[in-house]
């Protein structure tokens, strides 16, 4: 298999996953700890899974590994909009995090279905 770095949503995976971090290290209330740590695990096994299934043998594995990448993803969103809603983090930020979670998951179920296509 190919090197997972060559792919472009591994690339836009892990700018969400730095900017998520970004993000929670702004979070200073120790209430939020918990979230914090769902946000950053939900955002940092995104790229990882596609990692992961990058060196898989075959495109159905890999496609398998990419469809817990865009599962991670609609976590990741869950987390935010709870963020958001919650006072948490401004709009601004929620916008621009919401955008490029959205935006790895559309690259992900495109390169699912061109895995998957007899």
């Amino acid at each position: 298999m190919q090197d997972f770095k060559k792919l472009r949503v591994w690339h836009k995976a892990l700018a969400l996953a730095l900017n998520t971090d970004r993000l929670v290290a702004r979070i200073t209330a120790r209430r939020y700890a918990p979230l914090k740590n769902q946000l950053f695990r939900a955002a940092s096994s995104i790229p990882a899974n596609i990692a992961e299934g990058r060196r898989k043998k075959t495109d159905a594995d890999f496609a398998k590994f990419l469809g817990i990448a865009a599962g991670s993803s609609s976590e990741l969103e869950s987390h935010l909009i709870f963020a958001h809603k919650s006072g948490i983090i401004g709009e601004r930020q929620f916008v621009e995090l919401v955008g490029q979670t959205i935006e790895v998951r559309k690259m992900l179920f495109a390169l699912i279905r061109r895995l998957t296509k007899d």
